[in-house]
């Protein structure tokens, strides 16, 4: 709930047992009104709607800890391009910058293939 006007809002987890489409209209309404007002959102989500993600201006990914990228959402997909790694064309990027900073999953995406593949570390 938000009470009066605020220029900066730090929100964790809002879209818990919310379906896709009202975490969509409750993301796109805090966008407007920090557009509106000038101000700044942070909000963290766990996988969101490729609509969702769309949203965002900006991306701060996090992983064991440390900020693995952070700037536009623009140049998300290219800075793990230049790292080896490729978003299929029919993945989520919200779904891929999550698998691609995992132990598990992150192997299917490297595509050096003239470079053996070895897991990249969240610090590195």
């Amino acid at each position: 709930m938000l009470v009066g006007p605020a220029r900066a809002l730090f929100m964790d987890e809002i879209s818990t047992g919310l379906d896709s489409s009202t975490t969509f209209q409750i993301v796109n309404s805090l966008k407007q009104t920090v557009h509106i007002l000038n101000g700044t959102a942070i909000i963290s989500l766990l996988q969101p709607a490729p609509e969702t993600y769309d949203l965002f201006d900006d991306i701060i990914l996090l992983s064991d800890g440390v900020i693995v990228y952070q700037g536009p959402r623009e140049h998300v997909v290219s800075f793990f391009e230049s790292m080896g790694f490729r978003c299929p064309e029919r993945k989520g990027v919200a779904d891929f910058l999550q698998e691609v900073t995992s132990k598990k999953d992150q192997m299917q995406y490297w595509v050096r293939k003239d470079q053996p593949y070895r897991f990249i570390t969240a610090n590195e």
